[in-house]
């Protein structure tokens, strides 16, 4: 139900001239649901901001954090500080990373992680005898946060747009092509470049899967060319693909991972980057006088935020929910197959991991560039909730959403679809 009072909360990505008024306040989540404050309940077929892996109310993650606020409610990591928590928690990331014996740097999200990722990189080279070595390269519709680098990292042109200056020595590729990879690091130069950005799935961005064979092709590109392949998988981790982190889903070894979202299944903020061995070599010298890495949030590591990625984990295993990202692709993809071939749509795009996009055709958007945004609010009457995208609509349900919830989303696109097209 639309507020009835002006309130001075300013919401990310959201024109507010439109939001004041007419927010959808969440009061309440259970299981795959949530509810307004009218009492209306909403099949969260978005997790959320694809984070609600678990669905939401997890009595378990509940009592975690309870115990955890009255053992040590917070406290930091700098220095040779530690906690429980974020040792244990550390421990199980480490042994499930795609390279053995990676270690784990914390932070607040996933915008933190990518740029401790950028830092990481251009220090590598820097305590390796190459300091020349800082240019990062992303490719077009990818999304990497919206911090300094993160920004910088993206292509979603849109989100770059209107800050002024953003930080220098990055460039950007077709999110498709491996060959452009390698024009790129040849004309930049492979002795100038530190690191390459890559989703294993685009999310943000529009769901854009990777074509067969890319994935290995630019890890093997990277790794001859001694640039740092960065794996960001804040989306596809979690089993949004079917894999603890999404990118063992390919036979690759990244040599840094970002992720976060899932990994405490959103309940409290958390980011996680995973370093390999021979790029955290030179801050692990084992003995006094090692480079300091001078980086770090404030909560990076919080006992609290632990405890949740913690009890998420212990879900994750002992209800087998990790492969469950692959097994739910298909019934996903079926769920989504009468949007196919239809008037208004221009391609579905599924069938890898447990989300998808069903992107409307470039005539329509032409014609009406809000219509995205008038599909989600479509839907939103239908009771399901989507994630709007810039040239459609993205699903990620939680992976515990039952095939037949499914059929809650078959139904209502081709109804919001059919209300959309009747204008």
């Amino acid at each position: 139900m639309p507020d009835q009072q002006p309130n001075p909360l300013w919401h990310p990505f959201a024109d507010m001239g439109a939001v004041d008024g007419n927010r959808f306040v969440v009061t309440r989540g259970e299981g795959s649901y949530v509810w307004d404050d009218t009492g209306r309940r909403y099949f969260d077929a978005s997790a959320s901001l694809w984070y609600a892996n678990l669905g939401h109310g997890r009595p378990e993650i509940t009592r975690a954090v309870t115990e955890q606020m009255e053992k040590l409610d917070a406290y930091n990591l700098f220095g040779s500080t530690a906690n429980e928590p974020a040792l244990k928690l550390a421990s199980r990331l480490s042994e499930l990373a795609p390279v053995p014996g990676s270690k784990v740097f914390l932070g607040s999200g996933g915008g933190d992680v990518v740029d401790t990722a950028v830092k990481i990189a251009r220090a590598y080279f820097v305590h390796t005898g190459r300091p020349e070595k800082t240019h990062v390269i992303g490719r077009t519709q990818g999304y990497h946060g919206t911090h300094g680098f993160g920004t910088a990292a993206g292509g979603i042109a849109v989100n770059s747009e209107g800050f002024g200056p953003l930080a220098g020595g990055f460039s950007h590729v077709a999110y498709d092509s491996a060959t452009a990879l390698e024009e790129e690091i040849r004309r930049v130069g492979p002795e100038r470049v530190a690191a390459f950005f890559c989703e294993p799935v685009i999310g943000a961005g529009g769901v854009l899967l990777p074509p067969d064979g890319y994935l290995e092709e630019v890890a093997e590109i990277c790794r001859r060319h001694e640039v740092l392949f960065v794996a960001d998988c804040v989306i596809c981790a979690w089993g949004r693909l079917g894999t603890w982190y999404g990118i063992d889903r390919w036979p690759v070894q990244p040599d840094l991972v970002t992720t976060a979202k899932g990994v405490t299944s959103g309940t409290i903020p958390l980011g996680v980057l995973l370093v390999a061995p021979h790029v955290a070599e030179p801050f692990f010298t084992g003995r006094p006088g090692a480079p300091i890495l001078r980086h770090g949030a404030t909560y990076a590591g919080h006992p609290v935020a632990c405890a949740a990625a913690n009890a998420t984990l212990d879900i994750y295993e002992r209800d087998d929910l990790i492969p469950r990202g692959k097994a739910m692709e298909k019934p996903l993809a079926d769920a989504l197959s009468a949007a196919v071939g239809h008037p208004l749509v221009g391609e579905v795009r599924a069938g890898l991991g447990f989300l998808a996009a069903v992107e409307l055709a470039p005539d329509v958007l032409a014609a009406d560039p809000a219509a995205p945004g008038r599909l989600h609010r479509l839907l939103l009457e239908e009771g399901v909730i989507v994630r709007a995208l810039g040239k459609g609509i993205a699903v990620s349900p939680p992976l515990v959403a039952e095939e037949a919830e499914l059929d809650l989303l078959a139904e209502a696109v081709p109804r919001a679809l059919g209300r959309l097209m009747a204008g």
